[in-house]
């Protein structure tokens, strides 16, 4: 499945996206909430790397001036922006990672779903007098040479 999926996102068909954005779009905010309220929480309370509230706020201050300020900053983007204290806000960063594979991995079991209800897209034939694979547009056997009507597609 890994494999299937790993495939499925480096594919560079424009349905796929088109679909990917459309479903991402519709799931974003559903997605969005699942990470914040439900997922975010017990992996910042586990980590506890910082006792910020929101896992979003986590971040890690370039210049501060002490080391109440250092804390203060680490836990609270306001503080920090209050007080023109640059961060690195990798707590938004590690989120919007987590959102995006749910998402992906949604839009990848949604299309998984479409293309086992669709039929398959038939690109070759047999040809009438050989019995070699030959594509659907062919007009002469590349095998027995015979002519063979084009199929509409």
């Amino acid at each position: 499945m890994l494999r299937e999926f790993k495939k499925f996102a480096l594919r560079g068909n424009v349905l796929d996206l088109a679909i990917g954005v459309i479903i991402g779009a519709a799931f974003g905010k559903i997605v969005s909430s699942v990470v914040d309220d439900i997922i975010m929480p017990p992996i910042g309370v586990v980590l506890s790397v910082s006792p910020a509230a929101n896992f979003e706020e986590w971040s890690l201050p370039l210049n501060a001036t002490n080391e109440e300020d250092f804390k203060k900053a680490a836990v609270s983007q306001t503080f920090a922006h209050d007080n023109r204290i640059a961060t690195i806000n990798y707590g938004k960063f590690v989120n919007n990672v987590v959102t995006f594979l749910i998402v992906s991995f949604s839009i990848f079991l949604v299309v998984k779903q479409i293309n086992r209800v669709s039929p398959p897209v038939v690109k070759t034939r047999d040809c009438p007098m050989c019995c070699t694979a030959i594509s659907v547009k062919a007009k002469r056997c590349p095998n027995c040479t015979s002519e063979v009507e084009p199929l509409q597609t």
